[in-house]
């Protein structure tokens, strides 16, 4: 009954060419001198970024840096005032808003619903792209898995306005990833998560990226976009101020310029994964700690 539901909210009923997977390290989604401005500011100023199939890029950086514009637009959810984007090989603009749903998946900062729908139900919103094609047969299984790996099967029934913050994220992002598209952009997926959650957060997407998605996050947490991503960018002032492997990007010289705050970018003693630490007043000046009590 629902799956009808959503099939007849779709606009189309026409045959749509299906997305095929992508080979390990292909370009999914691409950003080429990209340029938004918000009124006289240049938000992004002719910045290119690529994401591959079977990676994890962070995006990361200060606030106002462009990190979520820069996201907005690989989703072609924004079109640039300059240069292009490109998902699946072809400009953003050249598919259809039907034929992006099949490719790629996107979950904004906040995930809002104006109807009291059942928890399930707004999972399987996930699904109505596929309504009509060959994969409409994959939704109760793509539902439940998706479900499972953002631990949502507790509250299945519950009314989505009723949840947490944090569980409406996880909720969120379990409609995502019931889409089951090839590239997945997650706008600061961990803010509203306690720390369990936030690890799950970030295993699920080297999991799909194993399994062969292109996955782009925007983190504020540096440990996890460390701990977790192949490959990091650093936006600065509408650029990309550097891109590369976390244990090559997270130096303390860039990373004290970048966020203007002081740090240390020390390796894990058993992982050896950068760990970036403010440097504190008391650090900076050599006063002892208080003594305990």
């Amino acid at each position: 009954m629902t799956s009808v539901l959503f099939r007849g909210l779709l606009p189309h009923r026409h045959p749509r060419e299906l997305p095929s997977p992508a080979a390990p390290g292909e370009v999914v989604a691409e950003a080429v001198g990209v340029r938004i401005e918000r009124g006289r500011r240049a938000v992004l100023d002719g910045v290119g970024a690529r994401v591959r199939a079977g990676e994890v890029l962070a995006l990361v950086g200060p606030n106002g840096a462009g990190k979520s514009t820069l996201l907005a637009a690989l989703a072609a959810d924004l079109a640039p005032d300059a240069g292009e984007v490109r998902i699946g090989g072809r400009p953003a603009h050249a598919w259809t808003a039907a034929e992006l749903a099949l490719r790629r998946s996107v979950l904004p900062q906040d995930a809002t619903l104006s109807f009291p729908f059942p928890v399930a139900e707004v999972v399987r919103m996930g699904r109505a792209p596929w309504a009509g094609t060959a994969r409409e047969d994959e939704d109760d299984e793509a539902v439940a898995e998706a479900m499972a790996a953002t631990e949502t099967e507790e509250f299945a029934d519950r009314p989505f306005s009723a949840l947490s913050g944090g569980e409406r994220a996880r909720v969120a992002l379990a409609r995502v990833l019931a889409q089951r598209t090839g590239l997945l952009l997650l706008d600061e997926p961990t803010a509203a998560l306690d720390l369990r959650h936030q690890e799950l957060v970030l295993r699920v997407c080297r999991e799909r990226a194993a399994a062969g998605a292109a996955v782009a996050v925007v983190l504020h947490d540096l440990g996890l976009a460390a701990a977790h991503a192949d490959r990091v960018g650093v936006l600065h002032d509408g650029r990309i101020a550097v891109e590369g492997p976390p244990s090559e990007v997270f130096g303390a010289e860039l990373l004290t310029r970048v966020y203007r705050q002081p740090v240390e970018v020390l390796p894990h003693p058993r992982t050896g994964v950068p760990l970036v630490v403010p440097v504190r007043h008391a650090d900076a000046v050599g006063t002892p700690p208080p003594k305990a009590l």
